[in-house]
């Protein structure tokens, strides 16, 4: 049997200390400081026809790169249910929402919509990322960061404002965008985290439906690089959420992030067959 990587262990031992601490959004893994990004170094809508030339060609090797990884039995693609959900609105410009546990989790969506995107309406699929992931990687690796429809966020406000603007000409052009509303990634994390309404808030001043997306997993019998169990995901498409127009704002970011919290919860315990806890301490038990 394969020896467990002590790193991946210290991110379990991590991730168990944060739920218990309820530090939902923060992120678990030892990333480097990130490097920041100002407005003249992203084009968010691909305006320069350089970048719409390098991102036809990173669509296709991450298109190669993704059957590649499932070839392999990489990453196990066990199941997709709901998919008539994403083709309820395949018109109409939607936020994407997904429990995030690994850097594949996005791959997976990618490998079901496959049939619907990269074709003959010439739709893909965003991605907001970290500032870090945009910015920090050289060579080839931060090549294919920055030109495979990435939307970077920023510290720098300005960098931000451009970003606003980019994902209200997305959305409004009937674009998918998907988004992790927990934030950061908690590596091989089963349950649904509690939601930050930045999505929430993107799909309301867009006018547009959230989908929720909810990925399972089950042990195979094969075991990775790490020494743990291969994980065989099932993407699970759950009923779009449309904002209320009798509403505010405020009302439907608020509401639409507690359906999707329900939506999820309700996928968990139905896979799992038991009921979501976690081990959260209250104040007085922290002290």
């Amino acid at each position: 049997m394969s020896e467990k990587n002590p790193e991946r262990l210290k991110v379990i031992a991590r991730i168990e200390e944060y739920e218990k601490k309820g530090w939902w959004s923060k992120d678990v893994e030892d990333d480097p400081p990130t490097i920041p990004l100002t407005p003249d170094k992203v084009d968010y809508l691909n305006k320069k026809f350089s970048n719409k030339i390098a991102t036809f060609f990173v669509n296709i090797g991450a298109k190669r790169f993704i059957k590649n990884l499932v070839k392999k039995g990489q990453m196990v693609i066990k199941d997709v249910r709901g998919i008539e959900n994403y083709e309820a609105i395949q018109n109409s410009g939607a936020i994407l929402t997904c429990n995030h546990f690994n850097a594949f989790d996005n791959f997976a969506i990618h490998y079901a919509l496959f049939p619907y995107m990269y074709r003959f309406n010439g739709k893909v699929l965003y991605k907001v990322i970290r500032e870090g992931n945009f910015t920090n990687f050289p060579g080839l690796y931060g090549f294919f960061f920055r030109h495979c429809n990435t939307l970077p966020l920023s510290a720098n406000f300005s960098t931000m404002k451009k970003f606003m603007e980019a994902m209200k000409v997305l959305l409004t052009r009937g674009e998918k965008v998907l988004v992790y509303a927990e934030q950061g990634m908690w590596w091989n994390y089963r349950k649904p985290r509690p939601l930050t309404p930045g999505a929430f808030k993107f799909a309301v001043e867009s006018k547009v439906p959230v989908l929720p997306v909810f990925i399972t997993m089950e042990d195979s019998d094969k075991i990775d690089g790490d020494g743990f169990p291969v994980q065989e995901y099932t993407v699970h498409f759950l009923p779009a959420i449309f904002p209320d127009e009798t509403k505010s704002s405020k009302e439907n970011i608020e509401e639409m992030k507690q359906k999707n919290y329900e939506a999820w919860k309700a996928v968990y315990e139905d896979f799992y067959k038991i009921p979501l806890t976690y081990s959260t301490l209250s104040d007085a038990e922290q002290q």
